[in-house]
């Protein structure tokens, strides 16, 4: 995908969430021990690669999700952060979406100048049930970052976040069921309260998949079929855009980015059914929607 960048890969499971990791079980399917931690090779330079006319593969304005396949806090990653920083430095007009499950390392981690965080970087924790939420949440909201979200994913039981989303320092939260071996029952009542939550406080809420196991009015659902969790989700009503997000995004040179010379999405027939649509590039032109 497109919007994806790993500059390293493996992790060290850590909480409730990691017991039935996807990446694990993407790995063992290649005959891959998802625990084996490296820095990437051709993938670590991703958001600096060029095209050969010249001009950045990843245009200005468009979000990457970071360590999709690891934890960008990761203990074993400290070696290559700085690094990895540098890069985010460098691409001030790129939106960096970072997401951890160890919180409680960050502050540790940010480089000498973050000062209150930087523009173009989304910090986001992971609260997979309520003892994780009550866990990570406060430390996020003590943590110098400028934009921060939640992902319930994989959503292994009820959560509340209430008391979180008064601070007015929540921008978005994600939702997602869990894939894969062992995935345990996403409930759609979890998801329609947390919805509610968002809705009250008008910050924006993404159901993206219901998971393989989907449980709606007492019935349980096995949808194995990833792009059927997908517009399941979608179909459910449950997304909601609230507060928009703003991110005063700049060239190298601290020149403020007008809206035109932003990367405008653009969506396939596949796009207008996707769970995702909601916090997503848009369509990647792979050609695998249409196989």
């Amino acid at each position: 995908m497109h919007d994806i960048w790993n500059p390293w890969h493996g992790c060290v499971k850590c909480s409730e969430g990691c017991q039935h990791c996807y990446m694990y079980f993407l790995d063992r399917m290649r005959d891959r021990s998802g625990a084996d931690i490296y820095r990437t090779k051709s993938g670590f330079q991703y958001p600096l690669l060029k095209k050969r006319g010249g001009g950045y593969k990843i245009q200005s304005g468009e979000l990457i999700r970071v360590c999709m396949t690891s934890d960008f806090f990761l203990e074993e990653a400290d070696e290559w952060r700085d690094d990895a920083w540098e890069i985010m430095r460098q691409r001030p007009d790129v939106k960096f979406f970072l997401l951890t499950k160890r919180p409680q390392r960050v502050l540790s981690c940010l480089p000498r100048d973050w000062g209150d965080g930087w523009e173009n970087i989304m910090f986001n924790v992971t609260c997979e049930n309520q003892r994780r939420a009550q866990e990570r949440i406060p430390i996020l909201l003590d943590l110098p970052f400028k934009h921060k979200g939640i992902m319930c994913a994989p959503f292994i039981g009820p959560v509340t976040i209430e008391p979180y989303l008064k601070s007015g320092q929540i921008q978005q939260v994600i939702c997602g069921g869990e894939n894969y071996d062992g995935a345990r029952p996403c409930n759609f009542d979890w998801v329609k309260q947390l919805r509610a939550e968002c809705v009250s406080h008008n910050v924006t809420f993404c159901f993206i998949e219901t998971g393989t196991v989907f449980i709606k009015d007492g019935k349980r659902y096995h949808l194995p079929d990833k792009r059927i969790q997908s517009i399941m989700a979608h179909k459910s009503g449950m997304n909601y855009s609230g507060k928009p997000i703003h991110f005063h995004l700049t060239d190298r040179f601290g020149r403020p980015l007008t809206e035109s010379e932003l990367y405008q999405p653009h969506y396939g027939a596949a796009c207008s059914t996707c769970g995702s649509r909601l916090i997503c590039n848009g369509c990647s032109d792979c050609g695998k929607c249409s196989k």
